[in-house]
C-alpha cells in the first residue's frame, strides 16, 4: 500500500534535517554551527479505517486533515448504545 491519502491525494515529501552544535548566542554562547544535513521524509497522518465512499462502506487510508474538515463520512452505526432503563 501506498503512503498516500486516497481522499486528497496527499503523499510523503522531502525536505532536509539539520545538525547543529553549539550554544546559542542568546543563552551566552557563540553561536550554533552547522555539522550536517541530511535527507528526511514528512509523512502524511493516515489513518486506515472505513469510509462511505459512492455509497458503498470500505476501509480506506485517510489522513487526518480529510477527517476533521468532513471530507469523508464515516458509515451509521447499526446497533447504537443504549443505557438500561
Amino acid at each position: 500500500m501506498s503512503c498516500e491519502c486516497e481522499v486528497c491525494g496527499k503523499k510523503r515529501s522531502v525536505g532536509n534535517s539539520i545538525s547543529r552544535r553549539g550554544k546559542a548566542k542568546y543563552l551566552g554562547g557563540v553561536g550554533k554551527k552547522i555539522t550536517g544535513i541530511t535527507r528526511r521524509q514528512f509523512r502524511p497522518n493516515l489513518q486506515r479505517l472505513k469510509v462511505v465512499i459512492d455509497g458503498a462502506v470500505r476501509r480506506a487510508r485517510v489522513c487526518t486533515q480529510c477527517l476533521r474538515s468532513g471530507r469523508v463520512q464515516r458509515p451509521q452505526s447499526k446497533n447504537p448504545f443504549q443505557l438500561p432503563v
